[in-house]
């Protein structure tokens, strides 16, 4: 039995929202749109066809990949999109790992010149990347590139959009891929197009992402994906908690332990400081001149004339 969601609209960070919005040939259009927004002009879109996502190795022993979205322009560039909702170990490795699949898919049998088309990883991440928590750029374009910086190869891009760095508010959309990225967050929260979405293919957006809309079949994939994708929130959320409070606890007791260690070498200089002015005490009871008594001691003059 499938109960009613109290959502209007479909969230698309789940596995199956995010395929029905930019999966399906019916809904390419807003693929195209939201590719658009990422790409450099020369390769921008205005048709792709959609190619088998999963990959078997060359050999039986070969990992296979799975794709989450593979698609091809009509000039022959080729896309892999990716919504990755839990930061993963080796991610830029299995990232770059999945773009050898597109480039050797392109080998020809007989004579061929090697010549290859481009080919795009984009990675829409509901994580941030650990080298970039500290940095408030939240779009990554990475190419290979010389030791001058200077780009090597420019047919091999990744293209990374860490979700979590972006805050803004519906006031505060200034682009189209600004709104693209609201909408990615914030879809299964509204209950209507707002005016600042109401544009023609955001109107195709709302149309596919109404759970009315959806048969009981439909509903029932999408509440399945939904508890995943919320289950998977919530073991992360815990394991960042977690984590967040092990280091609290660990910092506690290295704060101890630091304290304990400064306050005996605090304890330790006192100490010699005072074993420094009893010295000099006896060495000016003594009549030794105050000039000697500083060399012997490291004490200042004015800390010798005050004893």
């Amino acid at each position: 039995m499938v109960f009613p969601l109290p959502d209007k609209y479909i969230d698309l960070l789940t596995d199956f929202g995010f395929k029905r919005v930019f999966g399906t040939e019916p809904n390419k259009a807003l693929l195209i749109d939201f590719l658009n927004t990422l790409l450099p002009p020369h390769h921008h879109l205005k048709d792709v066809n959609f190619k088998n996502p999963e990959f078997l190795g060359n050999t039986l022993v070969d990992r296979r990949a799975i794709f989450d979205i593979y698609c091809q322009s009509e000039t022959g560039e080729r896309f892999i999109v990716e919504m990755q909702k839990a930061k993963q170990n080796l991610f830029k490795d299995r990232s770059v790992y999945y773009s050898t699949f597109p480039i050797q898919e392109q080998a020809e049998q007989g004579f061929w010149n090697y010549e290859l088309t481009a080919v795009y990883t984009v990675g829409i991440l509901d994580f941030v990347f650990d080298d970039h928590k500290h940095d408030s750029e939240l779009l990554h374009v990475v190419e290979l590139k010389n030791q001058h910086c200077e780009v090597f190869y420019d047919k091999l891009k990744f293209i990374y959009v860490e979700l979590p760095k972006f805050t803004k508010s519906l006031d505060e959309l200034e682009s189209h891929f600004d709104k693209w990225l609201f909408l990615l967050k914030h879809l299964a929260q509204l209950n209507e197009p707002p005016l600042p979405l109401q544009e023609d293919v955001f109107a195709q957006l709302f149309d596919v992402a109404e759970i009315a809309n959806f048969s009981s079949a439909e509903q029932a994939l999408y509440q399945d994906s939904l508890k995943v994708y919320r289950d998977m929130y919530n073991v992360t959320q815990t394991l960042i908690d977690e984590t967040l409070e092990q280091g609290i606890e660990q910092g506690i007791k290295q704060g101890i332990k630091q304290g304990r260690a400064e306050g005996r070498a605090e304890g330790k200089a006192e100490g010699r400081q005072e074993e420094k002015q009893q010295i000099a005490k006896q060495m000016k009871a003594a009549g030794l001149p105050a000039q000697d008594i500083a060399q012997y001691t490291g004490l200042s003059m004015d800390e010798i004339d005050r004893l």
